[in-house]
């Protein structure tokens, strides 16, 4: 079971897990780890103090997207469940933007299907960021901090 969630207004990532979890999985026993990743809005980026972001989409077009990159995860880690939820609109600081949960048999899979499909989500998926300053101007956001590198 496989489930993406777009949201235009506040959520709570563990609600949204305890509700995945109690309509879904109830009965099941095919898993024993669940890995989860949750990304808030911080109040600073390129060294200006940032107000709020405006999070712009295509929704079919997004969907569609986090799909595929879901299904990719699938193909390289046996996975049981994977919930993936994600704010659009305007969003505050320390407000969630990303959910990202993966449910495994086991511990190494649910961790790296977690964190490729975060990296995957910050590099493909198509939503376009606008930060509203401090300082009263407003900026389009031309690419995603770095997450990781393997060198």
């Amino acid at each position: 079971m496989n489930k993406v969630n777009i949201h235009p207004a506040p959520f709570n990532p563990w609600r949204e897990i305890t509700d995945f979890q109690e309509t879904n999985l109830q009965g099941l026993c095919n898993y024993g780890a669940t890995a989860t990743f949750v990304g808030t809005m911080r109040d600073f980026n390129e060294g200006d103090d940032v107000a709020e972001m405006e999070l712009e989409h295509y929704p079919a077009m997004t969907e569609k997207q986090l799909q595929s990159i879901i299904a990719d995860a699938e193909q390289r880690w046996p996975l049981q469940h994977v919930l993936l939820s994600h704010r659009v609109g305007l969003i505050k600081p320390a407000d969630p933007i990303v959910l990202v949960s993966v449910w495994s048999a086991h511990r190494a899979a649910a961790f790296d299907a977690c964190r490729e499909i975060m990296e995957a989500l910050k590099h493909k998926a198509p939503f376009w960021k606008k930060e509203n300053l401090s300082s009263g101007e407003s900026r389009w956001v031309a690419s995603n901090t770095p997450g990781f590198s393997e060198d």
